[in-house]
């Protein structure tokens, strides 16, 4: 368990150098960082009963977080409303504001999978914007987390797959207008290709999109990511990680990012009911190690969104979450 320093629990009843400690202790708490965590309690929508969304993940995560004692509730911050402005950053204008104004027809809505509401939208829009400021604060102190996003079936035009906006092409893009990028690399680790990512990027030079995924699961028709690799059916840890380790070294020496979306994504796991790989918890959180340990080691920030996950059990989308936070803790020191 982590022992987060607190103005409240400090004593100031010293013996010895009273003032050299207090200033020590002062300089501890002044240069104390916490890992930056977007959350809104909107990210938690209420669907119908039997709805195969796991939305529960969205409350279980940070409080499992807390119980562990792996981070405080002072990591945590609120997000705000994305504006349409920036949402079209990587989206079609038209797209965007009939989704704001809920007046996409009928055939797109059973696209994306959800009904179509005002909190549907408002949810949305605190994801997108959660996303935009964890990537600030990765610039900032090398890592951050929104406990949600990961919304890589959103592209261009259209939404997909409980997808509606795609939130880290919009954050990928927010940086390159603002200059706070110029060469990204979105690594996508879910089992499902990121193809509305894909599509959004397409033919960019700035933004370089790898995906990992199912040859044989949805999306049924993909895209081109600019690096596919396509996983058959079953495949296990060994075989796994071996691709990972294999390929991702060089393809930070290839692409050369001044930053990284991660997009990770637990339904690789074995457990999962729409995977169909045969991952173990234990390679799961290897995957994330290769990933962040990459990234630290070449002092490259990244921004996680955690992607999707369909256990059966929802204990097993948590713990394997909490894996991803937990590598990111003891690799960044926080």
């Amino acid at each position: 368990m982590l022992n987060f320093i607190s103005k409240s629990n400090i004593s100031i009843g010293f013996r010895g150098s009273r003032a050299t400690t207090f200033l020590y202790l002062r300089h501890q708490i002044e240069n104390f960082v916490l890992l930056k965590i977007a959350f809104h309690n909107a990210y938690i929508h209420p669907l119908r009963e039997g709805h195969r969304f796991p939305m529960l993940k969205y409350e279980l995560i940070p409080m499992q977080l807390i119980h562990e004692g792996l981070v405080s509730k002072d990591s945590f911050f609120e997000p705000e409303l994305v504006s349409e402005e920036i949402a079209c950053l990587a989206h079609d204008e038209s797209y965007v504001r009939d989704l704001f104004e809920l007046t996409l027809d009928a055939r797109m809505i059973r696209r994306i999978g959800f009904p179509l509401t005002d909190s549907l939208i408002r949810r949305e829009r605190l994801i997108v914007d959660g996303t935009i400021r964890t990537a600030l604060f990765a610039i900032q102190y090398g890592i951050a987390f929104n406990v949600a996003g990961g919304t890589h079936h959103a592209g261009y035009a259209y939404g997909e797959g409980f997808c509606l906006l795609n939130d880290q092409a919009i954050a990928a893009a927010y940086l390159l207008a603002e200059q706070k990028a110029h060469k990204i690399l979105i690594i996508d680790l879910d089992v499902h290709q990121g193809n509305g990512t894909a599509n959004i990027f397409k033919g960019s030079k700035a933004v370089f999109t790898f995906s990992m995924h199912g040859a044989k699961n949805f999306p049924f028709i993909k895209e081109q990511s600019h690096l596919d690799i396509s996983l058959e059916d079953g495949i296990t840890d060994k075989n796994y990680l071996s691709q990972l380790t294999t390929v991702l070294p060089d393809l930070f020496e290839k692409v050369a990012p001044d930053f990284v979306f991660y997009q990770a994504g637990v339904d690789v796991l074995a457990t999962d009911k729409l995977g169909k790989l045969k991952l173990s918890p234990e390679a799961c959180k290897e995957r994330d190690y290769i990933v962040l340990s990459l990234c630290r080691q070449l002092d490259i920030p990244v921004q996680v969104s955690m992607g999707g996950g369909y256990s059966e059990h929802i204990r097993d989308i948590v713990n394997a979450h909490i894996q991803t936070y937990r590598t990111a803790i003891e690799l960044y020191n926080f």
